[in-house]
Protein backbone atom coordinates (compact mmCIF):
# COMPACT_ATOMS: atom_id res chain seq x y z
CA UNK A 1 0.00 0.00 0.00
CA UNK A 2 0.85 3.57 -0.66
CA UNK A 3 1.04 6.33 1.39
CA UNK A 4 0.69 10.34 0.73
CA UNK A 5 1.00 13.49 2.45
CA UNK A 6 -1.53 15.82 3.35
CA UNK A 7 -0.45 18.57 1.98
CA UNK A 8 0.55 16.78 -0.93
CA UNK A 9 -1.96 14.17 -2.56
CA UNK A 10 0.84 13.13 -5.19
CA UNK A 11 3.66 12.71 -2.68
CA UNK A 12 3.09 8.85 -2.14
CA UNK A 13 5.96 6.70 -0.50
CA UNK A 14 5.97 3.04 0.46
CA UNK A 15 5.04 1.58 3.60
CA UNK A 16 8.45 1.87 4.91
CA UNK A 17 9.56 5.11 3.95
CA UNK A 18 6.37 6.79 5.81
CA UNK A 19 7.13 4.42 9.29
CA UNK A 20 10.69 5.52 9.22
CA UNK A 21 10.42 9.17 7.83
CA UNK A 22 7.27 9.43 9.91
CA UNK A 23 6.75 13.11 8.73
CA UNK A 24 6.52 13.92 4.88
CA UNK A 25 9.31 16.64 3.79
CA UNK A 26 6.36 18.76 3.50
CA UNK A 27 5.59 18.77 6.99
CA UNK A 28 2.14 16.99 6.18
CA UNK A 29 1.51 13.76 7.55
CA UNK A 30 0.76 10.42 6.00
CA UNK A 31 -2.36 8.30 5.19
CA UNK A 32 -3.16 5.68 3.53
CA UNK A 33 -3.82 6.08 -0.32
CA UNK A 34 -6.90 3.52 0.05
CA UNK A 35 -8.86 2.73 3.41
CA UNK A 36 -9.60 -0.79 2.77
CA UNK A 37 -13.50 -1.72 2.75
CA UNK A 38 -13.67 -4.92 5.10
CA UNK A 39 -15.89 -7.33 4.21
CA UNK A 40 -19.19 -8.03 5.44
CA UNK A 41 -18.58 -11.86 5.96
CA UNK A 42 -15.85 -10.09 8.72
CA UNK A 43 -18.10 -7.69 9.74
CA UNK A 44 -20.97 -9.99 10.67
CA UNK A 45 -18.63 -12.78 12.25
CA UNK A 46 -17.33 -10.14 15.04
CA UNK A 47 -18.30 -11.99 18.11
CA UNK A 48 -16.12 -15.64 16.67
CA UNK A 49 -13.34 -14.16 16.17
CA UNK A 50 -10.26 -13.42 18.84
CA UNK A 51 -8.80 -9.95 19.52
CA UNK A 52 -6.00 -11.43 17.50
CA UNK A 53 -8.09 -12.65 14.88
CA UNK A 54 -9.69 -8.95 14.15
CA UNK A 55 -5.71 -7.50 14.38
CA UNK A 56 -4.50 -9.40 11.74
CA UNK A 57 -7.35 -9.19 9.83
CA UNK A 58 -7.40 -5.25 9.64
CA UNK A 59 -3.56 -5.16 9.35
CA UNK A 60 -3.60 -7.61 6.37
CA UNK A 61 -5.25 -4.80 4.81
CA UNK A 62 -2.29 -2.33 5.34
CA UNK A 63 1.11 -4.77 5.47
CA UNK A 64 0.67 -7.58 3.13
CA UNK A 65 2.70 -5.33 0.52
CA UNK A 66 5.63 -5.37 2.97
CA UNK A 67 5.35 -8.58 4.53
CA UNK A 68 4.05 -12.19 4.35
CA UNK A 69 1.02 -13.43 6.18
CA UNK A 70 3.16 -15.82 8.45
CA UNK A 71 5.42 -12.14 9.18
CA UNK A 72 1.92 -10.28 9.76
CA UNK A 73 0.75 -13.19 12.52
CA UNK A 74 3.95 -13.07 13.88
CA UNK A 75 3.64 -8.52 14.35
CA UNK A 76 -0.17 -9.48 15.50
CA UNK A 77 0.81 -11.81 18.21
CA UNK A 78 3.78 -10.13 19.60
CA UNK A 79 2.11 -7.03 19.77
CA UNK A 80 -1.73 -7.36 20.96
CA UNK A 81 -1.13 -9.91 23.75
CA UNK A 82 -2.99 -8.39 26.37
CA UNK A 83 -6.93 -7.89 26.28
CA UNK A 84 -9.31 -4.89 26.20
CA UNK A 85 -12.77 -5.96 28.16
CA UNK A 86 -15.64 -4.21 27.74
CA UNK A 87 -17.49 -3.54 31.46
CA UNK A 88 -21.09 -2.51 31.28
CA UNK A 89 -22.08 0.27 33.89
CA UNK A 90 -25.73 0.41 32.67
CA UNK A 91 -27.60 -0.14 30.03
CA UNK A 92 -26.30 1.64 26.94
CA UNK A 93 -23.37 2.98 28.78
CA UNK A 94 -20.31 1.22 28.92
CA UNK A 95 -16.42 1.48 29.47
CA UNK A 96 -13.67 0.03 27.29
CA UNK A 97 -10.78 -0.69 29.11
CA UNK A 98 -7.16 0.01 27.08
CA UNK A 99 -5.17 -0.05 29.76
CA UNK A 100 -4.50 -4.08 30.26
CA UNK A 101 -0.96 -3.52 28.54
CA UNK A 102 2.95 -3.30 30.14
CA UNK A 103 2.45 0.64 30.80
CA UNK A 104 -1.16 0.44 31.80
CA UNK A 105 -2.53 3.04 29.09
CA UNK A 106 -4.01 2.49 25.56
CA UNK A 107 -0.88 3.62 23.42
CA UNK A 108 0.65 0.22 24.49
CA UNK A 109 -1.51 -1.21 21.50
CA UNK A 110 0.18 1.62 19.19
CA UNK A 111 3.50 1.61 20.33
CA UNK A 112 4.18 -2.43 20.99
CA UNK A 113 2.66 -2.97 17.37
CA UNK A 114 5.44 -0.23 15.97
CA UNK A 115 8.24 -1.20 17.68
CA UNK A 116 7.50 -4.84 16.06
CA UNK A 117 7.08 -3.11 12.49
CA UNK A 118 10.19 -0.96 13.32
CA UNK A 119 12.21 -3.77 14.32
CA UNK A 120 11.31 -5.60 11.60
CA UNK A 121 12.04 -2.53 8.48
CA UNK A 122 15.49 -1.88 10.32
CA UNK A 123 16.63 -5.40 10.79
CA UNK A 124 19.02 -5.16 8.06
CA UNK A 125 19.95 -1.84 7.95
CA UNK A 126 23.06 -0.92 9.16
CA UNK A 127 22.56 2.35 10.71
CA UNK A 128 21.02 3.01 13.51
CA UNK A 129 17.20 4.19 13.77
CA UNK A 130 16.49 6.93 16.47
CA UNK A 131 12.87 7.36 17.59
CA UNK A 132 11.76 10.87 18.81
CA UNK A 133 9.04 10.95 20.68
CA UNK A 134 7.01 13.78 22.65
CA UNK A 135 4.84 12.71 25.55
CA UNK A 136 1.92 14.93 27.45
CA UNK A 137 1.94 11.41 30.00
CA UNK A 138 1.25 8.19 28.84
CA UNK A 139 3.01 8.20 25.60
CA UNK A 140 6.66 8.22 26.81
CA UNK A 141 6.21 5.17 28.85
CA UNK A 142 4.05 2.78 26.26
CA UNK A 143 7.21 3.82 23.82
CA UNK A 144 9.43 2.96 26.86
CA UNK A 145 8.25 -0.38 27.26
CA UNK A 146 7.20 -1.17 23.66
CA UNK A 147 11.22 -0.32 22.31
CA UNK A 148 12.52 -1.69 25.33
CA UNK A 149 15.58 -3.96 24.22
CA UNK A 150 15.20 -3.32 20.99
CA UNK A 151 17.99 -4.04 18.93
CA UNK A 152 19.38 -0.88 16.26
CA UNK A 153 17.15 0.94 17.34
CA UNK A 154 17.29 3.87 20.16
CA UNK A 155 14.74 5.82 22.14
CA UNK A 156 14.63 9.65 23.03
CA UNK A 157 12.08 11.27 25.00
CA UNK A 158 10.85 14.74 25.38
CA UNK A 159 8.52 15.21 28.29
CA UNK A 160 7.37 18.79 29.48
CA UNK A 161 8.88 19.32 33.17
CA UNK A 162 6.48 19.42 35.88
CA UNK A 163 3.14 18.49 33.81
CA UNK A 164 3.28 14.50 33.93
CA UNK A 165 2.20 12.83 36.66
CA UNK A 166 5.11 11.26 38.93
CA UNK A 167 4.57 7.67 38.00
CA UNK A 168 4.77 8.81 34.37
CA UNK A 169 7.94 10.36 35.03
CA UNK A 170 9.36 7.29 36.05
CA UNK A 171 8.17 5.08 33.41
CA UNK A 172 9.85 7.36 31.14
CA UNK A 173 12.63 7.94 33.03
CA UNK A 174 14.27 5.09 35.32
CA UNK A 175 14.49 2.10 32.32
CA UNK A 176 17.90 3.08 30.63
CA UNK A 177 19.61 0.55 28.15
CA UNK A 178 18.17 2.21 24.62
CA UNK A 179 16.19 4.67 25.82
CA UNK A 180 16.87 8.17 26.95
CA UNK A 181 14.90 10.72 29.05
CA UNK A 182 14.40 14.89 28.05
CA UNK A 183 12.89 16.86 30.63
CA UNK A 184 11.69 19.87 28.52
CA UNK A 185 10.81 22.98 30.62
CA UNK A 186 8.13 23.88 28.79
CA UNK A 187 4.82 22.53 27.87
CA UNK A 188 4.12 19.05 25.28
CA UNK A 189 3.20 21.51 22.21
CA UNK A 190 6.90 22.68 23.01
CA UNK A 191 8.19 19.12 23.02
CA UNK A 192 6.38 18.50 20.34
CA UNK A 193 7.58 20.99 18.07
CA UNK A 194 11.06 20.52 19.25
CA UNK A 195 10.48 17.08 17.36
CA UNK A 196 8.31 18.08 13.97
CA UNK A 197 11.77 20.79 13.89
CA UNK A 198 14.34 18.47 13.81
CA UNK A 199 12.56 15.92 11.17
CA UNK A 200 12.67 19.05 8.80
CA UNK A 201 16.46 20.15 9.92
CA UNK A 202 19.22 19.14 7.72
CA UNK A 203 22.07 18.58 9.98
CA UNK A 204 20.59 16.77 12.27
CA UNK A 205 18.95 13.90 9.71
CA UNK A 206 22.72 13.94 8.19
CA UNK A 207 23.18 11.93 11.51
CA UNK A 208 20.87 10.14 12.49
CA UNK A 209 18.31 8.17 11.12
CA UNK A 210 14.98 9.08 12.56
CA UNK A 211 11.62 8.24 12.98
CA UNK A 212 8.95 8.97 15.40
CA UNK A 213 6.49 7.41 17.75
CA UNK A 214 3.92 9.51 18.43
CA UNK A 215 0.91 9.53 16.31
CA UNK A 216 2.39 11.43 13.83
CA UNK A 217 3.59 8.26 12.16
CA UNK A 218 0.96 6.25 10.55
CA UNK A 219 1.90 2.84 12.73
CA UNK A 220 0.65 4.15 16.05
CA UNK A 221 -2.69 4.80 14.48
CA UNK A 222 -3.45 1.38 12.73
CA UNK A 223 -3.41 -0.79 15.75
CA UNK A 224 -5.20 1.90 17.40
CA UNK A 225 -8.35 1.26 15.53
CA UNK A 226 -8.50 -2.66 16.04
CA UNK A 227 -10.08 -1.98 19.56
CA UNK A 228 -12.86 -0.57 17.98
CA UNK A 229 -13.50 -3.66 16.11
CA UNK A 230 -13.14 -5.92 19.59
CA UNK A 231 -15.31 -3.58 21.59
CA UNK A 232 -18.47 -3.70 18.61
CA UNK A 233 -17.58 -7.42 19.09
CA UNK A 234 -18.61 -7.49 23.09
CA UNK A 235 -21.58 -5.32 22.64
CA UNK A 236 -24.38 -7.56 23.50
CA UNK A 237 -27.03 -5.49 21.67
CA UNK A 238 -26.12 -3.67 18.38
CA UNK A 239 -29.83 -2.85 17.17
CA UNK A 240 -29.46 0.71 18.93
CA UNK A 241 -27.04 3.50 17.31
CA UNK A 242 -23.63 2.97 18.48
CA UNK A 243 -21.15 5.42 19.39
CA UNK A 244 -17.73 6.08 21.28
CA UNK A 245 -16.80 8.56 23.06
CA UNK A 246 -12.89 9.77 23.55
CA UNK A 247 -11.01 11.43 25.57
CA UNK A 248 -8.63 13.18 23.24
CA UNK A 249 -5.32 15.39 23.17
CA UNK A 250 -3.81 15.06 20.16
CA UNK A 251 -6.73 13.44 18.36
CA UNK A 252 -4.90 9.82 17.41
CA UNK A 253 -7.28 8.11 19.05
CA UNK A 254 -10.27 9.66 17.39
CA UNK A 255 -8.90 9.66 14.05
CA UNK A 256 -8.29 5.63 14.48
CA UNK A 257 -11.49 5.11 15.08
CA UNK A 258 -12.69 7.38 12.06
CA UNK A 259 -10.72 4.71 10.13
CA UNK A 260 -12.33 1.90 11.66
CA UNK A 261 -15.74 3.63 10.58
CA UNK A 262 -14.35 4.27 6.82
CA UNK A 263 -12.86 0.41 7.27
CA UNK A 264 -17.01 -0.81 7.59
CA UNK A 265 -17.74 -0.83 11.17
CA UNK A 266 -21.35 0.79 11.79
CA UNK A 267 -20.33 3.56 14.27
CA UNK A 268 -23.28 5.95 14.15
CA UNK A 269 -21.12 9.13 16.25
CA UNK A 270 -17.99 10.05 17.64
CA UNK A 271 -18.07 12.23 20.81
CA UNK A 272 -14.47 14.70 21.15
CA UNK A 273 -14.05 14.56 25.03
CA UNK A 274 -11.74 17.56 26.21
CA UNK A 275 -10.74 19.09 28.95
CA UNK A 276 -10.05 22.85 28.84
CA UNK A 277 -8.20 22.65 25.51
CA UNK A 278 -10.81 22.88 23.88
CA UNK A 279 -9.57 23.67 20.28
CA UNK A 280 -11.52 20.82 18.37
CA UNK A 281 -15.33 21.14 20.82
CA UNK A 282 -14.61 25.17 19.63
CA UNK A 283 -13.99 24.37 15.87
CA UNK A 284 -16.61 21.77 15.37
CA UNK A 285 -18.88 24.70 16.70
CA UNK A 286 -17.56 27.91 14.96
CA UNK A 287 -15.57 26.67 11.74
CA UNK A 288 -12.76 28.23 12.77
CA UNK A 289 -9.53 26.40 13.93
CA UNK A 290 -7.68 28.55 16.50
CA UNK A 291 -4.87 26.60 18.00
CA UNK A 292 -3.23 27.75 21.09
CA UNK A 293 -0.88 27.51 23.70
CA UNK A 294 -2.10 24.68 26.34
CA UNK A 295 -3.53 25.06 29.64
CA UNK A 296 -2.72 22.22 32.11
CA UNK A 297 -5.30 19.95 33.93
CA UNK A 298 -5.72 17.18 35.98
CA UNK A 299 -6.13 15.04 32.76
CA UNK A 300 -2.53 15.87 31.54
CA UNK A 301 -2.58 13.14 28.64
CA UNK A 302 -4.83 15.64 26.74
CA UNK A 303 -3.33 18.79 27.15
CA UNK A 304 -2.59 19.79 23.72
CA UNK A 305 -3.30 23.22 22.37
CA UNK A 306 -2.58 22.33 18.33
CA UNK A 307 -3.36 18.61 17.72
CA UNK A 308 -1.26 16.89 15.08
CA UNK A 309 -4.09 14.56 13.76
CA UNK A 310 -6.62 17.37 13.05
CA UNK A 311 -5.18 17.50 9.92
CA UNK A 312 -5.41 13.74 9.14
CA UNK A 313 -9.59 14.65 10.57
CA UNK A 314 -9.44 17.28 7.51
CA UNK A 315 -8.18 14.87 4.87
CA UNK A 316 -10.69 12.55 6.14
CA UNK A 317 -13.37 15.16 5.50
CA UNK A 318 -12.07 16.90 2.41
CA UNK A 319 -11.93 19.79 4.52
CA UNK A 320 -15.57 19.72 4.98
CA UNK A 321 -16.86 20.97 8.22
CA UNK A 322 -20.49 20.57 7.60
CA UNK A 323 -19.48 16.66 7.06
CA UNK A 324 -17.55 16.31 10.20
CA UNK A 325 -20.19 17.95 12.68
CA UNK A 326 -22.34 14.58 11.36
CA UNK A 327 -20.14 12.43 12.47
CA UNK A 328 -18.28 14.05 15.18
CA UNK A 329 -19.74 16.10 18.19
CA UNK A 330 -17.46 17.84 20.99
CA UNK A 331 -17.61 18.77 24.79
CA UNK A 332 -15.37 20.54 27.36
CA UNK A 333 -14.89 20.05 30.91
CA UNK A 334 -13.35 21.91 33.58
CA UNK A 335 -10.77 20.10 36.11
CA UNK A 336 -13.99 20.61 38.93
CA UNK A 337 -16.23 18.93 37.28
CA UNK A 338 -13.76 16.03 35.95
CA UNK A 339 -13.28 15.84 39.77
CA UNK A 340 -16.92 15.38 40.53
CA UNK A 341 -16.99 12.75 37.77
CA UNK A 342 -14.41 10.36 39.56
CA UNK A 343 -16.51 10.22 42.50
CA UNK A 344 -19.99 10.33 40.62
CA UNK A 345 -18.93 6.94 38.99
CA UNK A 346 -17.80 5.45 41.72
CA UNK A 347 -20.86 6.47 43.93
CA UNK A 348 -22.82 5.39 41.29
CA UNK A 349 -21.27 1.88 39.67
CA UNK A 350 -18.43 1.04 42.30
CA UNK A 351 -16.14 1.82 39.74
CA UNK A 352 -12.49 3.85 39.55
CA UNK A 353 -12.21 5.88 36.32
CA UNK A 354 -8.78 8.00 36.03
CA UNK A 355 -9.00 11.40 34.84
CA UNK A 356 -9.04 11.29 31.61
CA UNK A 357 -11.73 8.51 31.17
CA UNK A 358 -14.24 10.63 33.57
CA UNK A 359 -13.90 13.76 30.67
CA UNK A 360 -15.13 11.38 28.71
CA UNK A 361 -18.06 10.04 30.97
CA UNK A 362 -19.41 13.63 31.47
CA UNK A 363 -19.27 14.04 27.52
CA UNK A 364 -21.27 10.77 27.47
CA UNK A 365 -24.10 11.56 29.74
CA UNK A 366 -24.35 14.92 28.29
CA UNK A 367 -24.72 13.21 24.74
CA UNK A 368 -27.06 10.97 26.36
CA UNK A 369 -29.53 13.79 27.60
CA UNK A 370 -30.02 14.67 23.62
CA UNK A 371 -30.29 11.38 22.43
CA UNK A 372 -30.86 8.89 25.34
CA UNK A 373 -32.18 6.09 22.49
CA UNK A 374 -28.29 5.30 21.74
CA UNK A 375 -25.48 3.58 23.10
CA UNK A 376 -22.03 4.80 24.06
CA UNK A 377 -18.80 3.56 24.72
CA UNK A 378 -16.41 5.34 26.68
CA UNK A 379 -12.99 4.62 26.10
CA UNK A 380 -10.51 4.15 29.65
CA UNK A 381 -7.66 5.46 28.49
CA UNK A 382 -5.09 4.51 31.20
CA UNK A 383 -5.23 2.89 34.30
CA UNK A 384 -5.94 5.54 37.31
CA UNK A 385 -3.14 4.87 39.45
CA UNK A 386 -0.75 6.51 37.16
CA UNK A 387 -2.91 9.54 38.61
CA UNK A 388 -2.38 8.85 42.56
CA UNK A 389 -1.98 13.03 43.51
CA UNK A 390 -5.49 13.63 41.59
CA UNK A 391 -7.22 10.44 42.51
CA UNK A 392 -6.35 9.94 46.24
CA UNK A 393 -7.87 13.26 47.40
CA UNK A 394 -10.95 12.55 45.90
CA UNK A 395 -11.62 8.15 46.65
CA UNK A 396 -8.87 7.73 49.27
CA UNK A 397 -5.89 5.30 48.78
CA UNK A 398 -6.51 3.24 45.71
CA UNK A 399 -4.87 0.22 44.65
CA UNK A 400 -1.68 0.45 43.06
CA UNK A 401 -0.37 -2.34 40.61
CA UNK A 402 2.53 -3.70 41.28
CA UNK A 403 4.55 -2.93 37.98
CA UNK A 404 3.83 0.71 39.00
CA UNK A 405 4.80 0.33 42.56
CA UNK A 406 8.01 -1.19 42.11
CA UNK A 407 8.83 1.92 40.55
CA UNK A 408 8.21 4.35 43.42
CA UNK A 409 11.73 3.80 44.43
CA UNK A 410 13.60 3.79 41.23
CA UNK A 411 15.94 6.46 40.44
CA UNK A 412 15.37 9.29 37.24
CA UNK A 413 17.50 9.86 35.33
CA UNK A 414 16.66 12.66 32.64
CA UNK A 415 18.74 15.43 30.78
CA UNK A 416 17.22 18.92 31.27
CA UNK A 417 16.79 20.85 28.28
CA UNK A 418 14.92 24.33 27.28
CA UNK A 419 12.48 25.13 24.45
CA UNK A 420 15.15 26.01 22.56
CA UNK A 421 15.45 24.26 19.38
CA UNK A 422 19.01 25.18 18.79
CA UNK A 423 19.86 23.53 22.61
CA UNK A 424 17.84 20.46 21.54
CA UNK A 425 19.68 20.39 18.33
CA UNK A 426 23.19 21.00 20.19
CA UNK A 427 22.74 18.01 22.94
CA UNK A 428 21.36 15.85 19.39
CA UNK A 429 25.01 16.39 17.45
CA UNK A 430 27.29 16.49 20.30
CA UNK A 431 26.27 14.18 23.05
CA UNK A 432 28.70 11.66 23.80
Amino acid sequence: MKFYSTKNKSLQVNLKSAVLQSLPPDNGLYMPLEIPKLSDNFLNNLSSMSFQDIAYEVTRHYLSDDFSGAEIIDIVVAAINFPAPMVTLREGLHVLELWHGPSLAFKDFGARFMATVMGRLVENEREKLTILVATSGDTGGAVAAGFLGVENVEVIILYPKDKVSPLQEKQLTTLGKNITALEIDGTFDDCQKLVKTAFLDKEVNEKYLLSSANSINITRLIPQSFYYFESYKQLEQRDTPVNFCIPSGNFGNLTAGLLAKRMGLPVHRFIAATNANDIVPQYLDSGEYKPRPSTPTISNAMDVGDPSNFRRMEDLYANDWDNMKKDIVGYTYTDQQTKGAVKEVFDKYTYVMDPHGAVGYLAAIEYDQSYPQEQTIILETAHPAKFLPVMNPILGDIDVPERLAILKDKVKVAVELSTSFESFKEWLLFRS
